[in-house]
């Protein structure tokens, strides 16, 4: 923030996670960094309904910005983007201005959900990672087993039938993205077939749905 101010540089925040963080803790806003008058801060903060609420397909979102930067957005989304339609909007206020107390119940299932896929991930060999404290992804390093993070998830695909993202999407080769959103069922089968496929010492045999696989490129 210090940065974008000492040159006069407009910082765009992502702050689409901003209450899926876990054990107690809480995220701060980025204007409390911002020196001066927060109407004619630098900041543009963005933020939906996609995330928190479940609400992907309905594509709402906002942003919080300096009021002149704040119209010149609108008449440009306005001329550039499709408007959502006025039911989906009514669906996004209901979510903001709702019941929230549905959210704790949410982020203890998320919590849980990536305590089993942490552990499960640290019982793999040569697999790091460092837990995280908020979303609901994992980005663990599998750079000791294989450094390019598209060879691997293509490989754990095609083999495990499990889906991952390559972290050098993310500027992290060697890792890999995995969701822990899914049910606890789906995590742990997850779990299972990445040690199949990546650990020597697993089983050379396993089942994926009803079809019998047998590990012959370790």
């Amino acid at each position: 923030m210090a940065l974008c101010e000492a040159r006069d540089l407009f910082l765009i925040v992502d702050d689409i996670y901003h209450r899926l963080v876990f054990a107690g803790r809480r995220a701060v806003s980025p204007f409390t960094f911002a020196k001066g008058d927060r109407a004619a801060s630098r900041i543009i903060l963005i933020n939906g309904v996609s995330k928190l609420y479940g609400m992907t397909g309905f594509r709402i979102g906002w942003s919080v910005a300096a009021p002149e930067v704040a119209a010149a957005m609108g008449k440009l989304q306005g001329q550039s983007v499709s408007c959502p339609s006025a039911l989906l909007q009514d669906a996004a206020v209901g979510a903001l201005s709702g019941e929230q107390a549905v959210l704790d119940g949410l982020m203890a299932t998320l919590e849980h959900n990536r305590d089993v896929l942490c552990e499960g991930l640290k019982a793999i060999p040569n697999v790091r990672l460092r837990v995280p404290a908020g979303t609901f992804y994992s980005l663990a390093d599998f750079s000791a087993i294989e450094p390019s993070s598209e060879k691997l998830s293509r490989l754990l695909l095609e083999k495990a039938l499990v889906v991952t993202v390559p972290g050098r999407e993310f500027g992290r080769e060697g890792h890999l993205r995995i969701s822990f959103c899914g049910s606890l069922d789906e995590i742990c089968r997850g779990v299972e077939r990445l040690r199949w496929a990546l650990d020597p010492e697993s089983p050379r045999e396993i089942w994926l749905g009803d079809t019998r696989a047998v590990r012959d490129w370790i």
